[in-house]
């Protein structure tokens, strides 16, 4: 196996790994396993080299755009039209200017095009880096109606104006959607999820994190069926006055708005759900959101009483 080492000289030094018995069968191969493909960072990495490219593609109606990224944010603007534009930053950091600049040239990005997909992908490196970082920023132009996919590992994914299908997946990172009006897939493990919707359809709407909170903002007059949970933390809705609680435990809360819908699951271990009214939320007071809370839980002990009595019967 071949592991490069980047030390402060910032040339890669390359060296075999032969087994050793002070490691033993069982130990080198796991170590081996673990380290291969891993990104580290040590050390001051104040020296940058920086570069970014724009390709434009043609993307049938309906089409989807997928970007696959490990370090950076990827933002996806809808727009009119039939192209995506696609702007790329590689940004390589090391410990001094010329290890930077070395390490640039080794962020590939990939491309993969067809008249329906565009998939763009950031390549891993393999090998093990010792004081060097890298990270690539997408700013994604993509026509309105397209299925935007998009994969991250380390940083934030943003979606604003798309009516087509969105999967937004990240592991350590936030989500955020705004002005959506498709179905919503989106999942992070640790930040938070926050989504937008300008309407809604049919299409069902997910959204998951682990540590961290969920937010989702939903128009006065939808018609959405809404299940939420948490392992730690609590449920709140607020300004939407046509919603009906018809189910809640200490960590769980369902309801419709608007009498049902779409189908809203909402979900966090770690963290508060907050449900909101995209159309007052910028005039409403937190005494207003006290208010809903106050009549939610009053509607909660009517829902109580009702199901006494049926008992007692």
């Amino acid at each position: 196996m071949d592991v490069a080492v980047y030390q402060k000289g910032a040339v890669p030094l390359f060296r075999k790994v032969r087994s050793s018995k002070a490691f033993g069968p069982f130990l080198l191969v796991p170590l081996v396993a673990a380290l291969a493909g891993c990104d580290v960072s040590l050390g001051n990495l104040s020296a940058r080299a920086t570069d970014e490219w724009t390709h434009t593609y043609p993307l049938t109606a309906g089409g989807e755009i997928r970007i696959v990224n490990t370090n950076g944010r990827i933002d996806v603007e809808g727009v009119d039209g039939s192209t995506v534009e696609v702007r790329a930053e590689r940004i390589a950091r090391g410990a001094t200017d010329t290890a930077a600049k070395e390490l640039l040239p080794r962020i590939v990005i990939k491309e993969d095009v067809k008249p329906d997909r565009v998939t763009i992908e950031t390549e891993r490196m393999s090998g093990i880096m010792i004081g060097a970082g890298f990270e690539v920023r997408y700013h994604v132009r993509a026509p309105k109606n397209a299925v935007v996919n998009m994969t991250n590992t380390n940083g934030q994914v943003v979606v604003n104006a798309v009516s087509g299908k969105v999967v937004a997946h990240t592991t350590n990172g936030a989500v955020k959607g705004t002005n959506l009006t498709g179905g919503v897939d989106g999942q992070t493990t640790n930040g938070s999820v926050s989504i937008d919707m300008a309407s809604i359809g049919s299409a069902p709407i997910s959204l998951e994190t682990t540590n961290g909170s969920v937010t989702l903002m939903l128009p006065e007059q939808a018609k959405a069926s809404v299940s939420a949970s948490v392992t730690n933390g609590g449920i709140n809705v607020g300004s939407l006055d046509n919603f009906e609680v018809t189910e809640k435990a200490r960590r769980r809360l369902e309801g419709k708005l608007n009498g049902g819908g779409t189908e809203v699951e909402l979900h966090t271990t770690n963290g508060s759900i907050r449900l909101r009214s995209r159309d007052t939320i910028n005039t409403r007071t937190d005494t207003d959101t006290m208010d809903k809370a106050d009549k939610t839980d009053k509607d909660l002990k009517a829902l109580k009483d009702t199901d006494k009595k049926d008992q007692d019967r």
